[in-house]
């Protein structure tokens, strides 16, 4: 599903620099329901345009409009005086987004990327450690703790985003798009306006950036656009399941918008209540070791935890406590649910 609200001003101005070699500057936002990612492009889209009188555009397009599932904003800016007759998405960005860590460590989020380019990432990691990640050769990358900046400001980590982005677009002017958001949030949210703006100007105060330089006859290249599963040749008869049961080997980390339990095992009594209240059946048990006719508690699978958080709520001896979700922490401390398919997977 997409929407596409298109924003001219018919003015006459120049195209902004760094625009790609089809006249427009592109900006790409990946992430999930739930971290505000459409809002932030929508005040940028205004900004720019009603403020500055460049021609632009934003839609962005997602899934099941739930919190969790993969969302996709996309931003073009162009002189004013030219139309933009294109709603297609971008693929081939100058800027990057990256609202969660999470799709960072799919090289998928910088298809397309210039060599030119800059890609920001939401993570207290280093900008190497992101470039490593992602493997880019060539490029920016720039790394701000939007998140972190969200739980102390009380807001969303899209604010913080937004004035990461605005900091790697020079054309961009911040006065504009903190007018924007006054006017935005004004709105329904008036309470909420100088906290957002607050988080606005950490994010773009607090990026951290390093530039990479391929070597000397190397090709910088463009990270690959993932290709389809199928082309029209190959592809199965409609509604064809291949994959029956594929449901245990969903990875459901993108979901969690930065938090996740964590469990004290010395303070649990394994009564039991954490496994009622959990919708995705995430908690691991086995029967007593010594015998008893009782089963014990052993961790949390969290490939299958998507961060609601409501074991923590109904455990009655607090055991489980909220985590700021670090790179690998959930890797480490992770009980697989089924160990068989750990196995077979580590075979293969």
């Amino acid at each position: 599903m997409s929407d596409s609200p298109v924003v001219s001003t018919g003015q006459s101005s120049p195209a902004p620099p760094g625009a790609g070699v089809d006249g427009f500057f592109s900006i790409r936002f990946e992430s999930i329901g739930g971290l505000g990612a459409h809002l932030a492009g929508q005040i940028l889209a205004e900004a720019v345009v009603l403020r500055q009188g460049l021609n632009g555009s934003q839609f962005s397009s997602y899934g099941s409009e739930k919190k969790g599932t993969p969302v996709k904003s996309f931003l073009r800016f162009c002189a004013g005086d030219r139309e933009i007759r294109t709603s297609s998405p971008v693929e081939s960005p100058q800027v990057v987004a990256v609202f969660h860590e999470v799709l960072a460590h799919s090289p998928d989020v910088a298809a397309g990327l210039s060599p030119t380019g800059t890609i920001i990432v939401n993570t207290v990691s280093t900008p190497d450690e992101v470039r490593e990640r992602l493997g880019l050769r060539a490029g920016t990358v720039t790394v701000v703790d939007a998140l972190g900046i969200a739980v102390e400001e009380e807001t969303r980590p899209n604010m913080a985003m937004l004035g990461a982005v605005v900091r790697t677009c020079p054309f961009i002017d911040p006065d504009a798009v903190r007018e924007t958001m006054r006017e935005t949030f004004s709105r329904r949210y008036a309470h909420l306006v100088d906290a957002n703006i607050a988080t606005f100007d950490r994010g773009y105060d607090e990026l951290r950036r390093a530039t990479y330089r391929t070597a000397e006859g190397e090709e910088p290249g463009a990270p690959p656009r993932a290709a389809p599963s199928f082309g029209y040749l190959e592809a199965p008869i409609g509604g064809a399941i291949l994959d029956p049961g594929n449901s245990i080997v969903k990875n459901m980390t993108t979901s969690r918008t930065g938090f996740l339990p964590a469990l004290d095992l010395e303070a649990c009594v394994h009564c039991g209540i954490c496994d009622i209240v959990c919708p995705d059946l995430c908690f691991v048990w086995s029967e007593d070791p010594e015998g008893e006719p009782a089963v014990r508690l052993l961790g949390i699978d969290y490939n299958y935890c998507k961060g609601c958080l409501k074991c923590i709520d109904a455990c009655p001896t607090g055991s489980l406590s909220e985590l700021r979700e670090e790179d690998g922490w959930a890797d480490e401390h992770r009980v697989p649910l089924f160990p068989q398919l750990e196995r077979e997977r580590r075979a293969a």
